[in-house]
């Protein structure tokens, strides 16, 4: 697997050594529990099925390691062995899966005689986990699990992570990476931004609880219609929900910087649910911040080089998504990862556009993922010229759909 350079920096704490091991644990890097581990990484486009967290495991999520793929082994998580069960001990009969009695991270979470730590001046939202009901595990990676469950009946996605016992240095940036979480999905509230319940500290772990998305992520909805003509309106519905909820993070100051299919959810109403900000920052603080944070396939250049950035770097991104809406394709599918980043950077390669594209859906991708970020326009521009798309939509071409016959694998801008 390929490793990229590793972060010498951090938000808020100091520019030393230590800090090197950032991406090691806070990408967040899952996949699929029952997947193979020998297949190539650059394929498996798995998906967080409703989580708020993404979990593609392609190489182009830069600083991944091989140890996303072993099972958690932290000494204070191993199964604890007493005369009861998690199930037994904590859950109400009947609302838990036996599978999770042998589930460390589970357990260290229930434990009802470990206290829940506050959220430090969040801590009105402070879960209950008497009102938590915890399903199996279906993702993991190197420093956590995702699993679905309940809070007071609603179906809610719910993310663990360990607390590195080994290393204090590792402990505290981690810490500080949940907390800058927390505050990023206590802050933003959006009918297009995953919906955030809560969250709680334990002495060993870390929980995050959001909404559950039930129609999965966009990636896999575009994989289950295996690159069959996609729905002019469809797509551009979906395309003015995201360009919508990211109008809003960026009007509050915030960066996404990891926009991508993989990360946008389908909610019960069909409507597109932005997630996974565990890699947000706010823009002001972009000095020392990691630039190689995000997906190569969906990366602008400036990012991908090491430049500075600004927010105009999810508006690349969008790009991309809206041409996956539009295509239902993969973006550089005949390329590895990093073949695409070299191509973006080096030759200035972008998506072939399909001949047949309303001219102002064509408009908004040249110019979102257009090289120079200042010709990118902003989100409150691209939901207005997507208002635009849609009434012609809706008036001449009502029943059209894309049909893509790609020619060649890629353009060059």
């Amino acid at each position: 697997m390929v490793e990229g350079p590793k972060f010498t920096g951090l938000i808020g704490g100091n520019n030393n050594n230590n800090d090197n091991n950032y991406y090691d644990f806070t990408q967040g890097f899952y996949q699929k529990l029952g997947e193979g581990t020998n297949m190539s990484v650059d394929s498996m486009q798995t998906s967080n099925a409703g989580g708020s967290v993404s979990m593609s495991v392609d190489n182009s999520s830069v600083g991944s390691n091989d140890s996303l793929t072993h099972i958690l082994s932290h000494p204070g998580l191993k199964p604890v062995s007493h005369n009861y069960s998690v199930g037994q001990s904590v859950f109400r009969p009947g609302k838990v899966n036996h599978v999770l009695n042998d589930d460390a991270l589970a357990q260290a979470l229930m434990d009802h005689r470990c206290p829940t730590q506050g959220l430090e001046n969040y801590d009105e939202w402070t879960i209950d986990l008497r009102k938590l009901n915890m399903g199996t595990a279906f993702a993991q990676g190197a420093f956590g699990k995702l699993y679905r469950g309940t809070y007071n009946g609603e179906d809610v996605a719910i993310k663990i992570l360990e607390r590195p016992e080994n290393s204090p240095e590792k402990a505290q940036v981690m810490e500080q990476q949940f907390q800058q979480e927390v505050m990023m999905l206590a802050t933003l509230r959006h009918p297009n931004i995953v919906r955030f319940i809560g969250a709680c500290r334990k002495p060993m772990v870390w929980c995050i609880v959001t909404e559950y998305a039930k129609g999965g992520s966009v990636r896999q909805f575009l994989t289950r219609r295996q690159n069959r003509a996609v729905p002019l309106k469809l797509a551009v519905k979906q395309a003015l929900d995201v360009a919508r909820g990211m109008a809003y993070v960026h009007g509050l100051g915030f960066i996404h910087r990891d926009l991508k299919s993989d990360n946008l959810l389908i909610s019960a109403d069909k409507s597109i649910k932005i997630a996974d900000f565990g890699v947000a920052r706010i823009e002001v603080q972009t000095e020392g911040m990691t630039p190689e944070t995000g997906t190569y396939r969906w990366m602008a250049p400036e990012m991908i080089q090491h430049r500075p950035y600004t927010q105009k770097v999810d508006v690349y991104s969008f790009g991309i998504v809206l041409w996956e809406l539009i295509t239902g394709l993969l973006p550089f599918q005949n390329m590895t990862a990093v073949q695409a980043a070299f191509a973006v950077v080096n030759k200035s390669v972008r998506p072939v556009i399909p001949n047949d594209c309303l001219p102002v859906l064509s408009e908004i991708m040249t110019r979102c993922w257009d090289t120079e970020p200042e010709v990118r326009p902003p989100f409150t521009e691209i939901v207005h010229m997507l208002e635009n798309a849609e009434m012609e939509i809706m008036t001449t071409v009502r029943k059209a759909r894309f049909r893509c016959c790609m020619t060649q694998p890629m353009t060059v801008d």
